[in-house]
């Protein structure tokens, strides 16, 4: 008897639903829902089925400009045993959902597992899903979840199983996501056929990094010089001095000079602006705050000094980013 055959609930058709928002990550979809129908064909029937839903039954145009037919959430998420929230945009895109909030509460309390995949998981954390939850989101998004959610804290993981609530970063990520859902249902060695169907034979562990080394992200390999960036990205919110870090380091500050000096193109101070600015950046980008709100939370003394920087590193001020972005919020 094949393990397939062994287990006596194999004949239930599992629907797992798709709740699609503008601007949907199309790889972080495939990604996720091309494994359950790889699953079908291996086992030779329909173990589970795919269903496209939107807030209102409209087709959703994805990342890249294909449109997706769906059904309106309400005319079908009851009967999904997983719902994934897949969405990847901007907080304008996530907020198309908050129609569905209620209906989102209706159908975890009526046992439907909800998931979010790549940014999805602000979308749950704003319709109060996530409450005391273990969750994670795409690293691009984790700072603005912290900024409109403080009580909540992500974890940078691929992805993150906590009972009825399922979340993970995008990409592709939940290939090793489905892997695991799969081989929870149908035993490891089908979840194997299913990874193999699509030559996945590097399985990442659910706490495997989202992003490259710091390493590799900077172009170095100095121990000393890793320790000071990391903790730059770090503090972001409240800087600390040359000495502090010098320290940190086991270094010198004349020492950790020469370090900048002859591995980084900028110097220590230019590098820690760059990359607080690199984080005010997605903030202008993404989140609702004012330029002010998002110069104290990166570290600058005022909203003007933090757009002078912002303009002389990027040739455009952060109201102009703002307005460029589409996102039409007050400064």
């Amino acid at each position: 008897m094949s393990e397939i055959d062994a287990r006596p609930d194999n004949r239930n058709i599992q629907r797992f639903g798709f709740l699609l928002l503008p601007n949907f990550a199309l790889m972080s979809f495939a990604s996720a829902s091309e494994p359950l129908r790889a699953a079908n064909l291996l086992a030779g029937r329909e173990l589970y089925e795919i269903a496209l839903f939107s807030v209102d039954g409209a087709a959703v145009i994805s990342s890249s400009g294909l449109p997706m037919p769906c059904r309106a959430l309400a005319a079908g998420g009851e009967a999904c045993h997983t719902l994934f929230v897949c969405v990847g945009g901007g907080l304008r895109d996530w907020r198309a959902a908050e129609p569905a909030f209620p209906l989102l509460r209706r159908l975890a309390r009526q046992g439907v597992r909800i998931g979010g995949i790549s940014s999805g998981a602000y979308v749950l954390a704003a319709a109060g899903l996530l409450e005391r939850r273990d969750f994670t989101i795409h690293w691009e998004h984790a700072a603005l979840l912290k900024e409109a959610f403080p009580h909540l804290a992500p974890r940078q993981a691929r992805y993150v199983l906590d009972g009825d609530r399922i979340t993970c970063a995008g990409g592709v990520a939940p290939l090793d996501m489905m892997h695991a859902l799969i081989g929870e249902r149908m035993g490891g060695d089908f979840a194997r056929r299913v990874s193999d169907w699509y030559l996945h034979t590097g399985l990442a562990q659910p706490e495997a990094a989202q992003r490259s080394a710091a390493a590799e992200r900077f172009g170095t390999h100095h121990p000393a010089l890793l320790t000071v960036l990391e903790k730059m990205e770090a503090t972001i919110e409240q800087p600390l001095d040359r000495q502090t870090m010098a320290r940190l380091a086991g270094i010198s500050p004349r020492h950790l000079d020469r370090l900048f000096a002859q591995h980084m193109r900028l110097g220590f101070l230019d590098t820690y602006r760059a990359i607080r600015l690199a984080h005010g950046r997605r903030l202008v980008e993404q989140s609702p705050l004012s330029i002010a709100e998002i110069a104290y939370a990166t570290g600058f003394s005022s909203a003007g000094h933090f757009s002078r920087c912002f303009s002389e590193l990027y040739d455009m001020s952060p109201h102009a980013l703002r307005q460029k972005a589409g996102k039409n919020q007050s400064p």
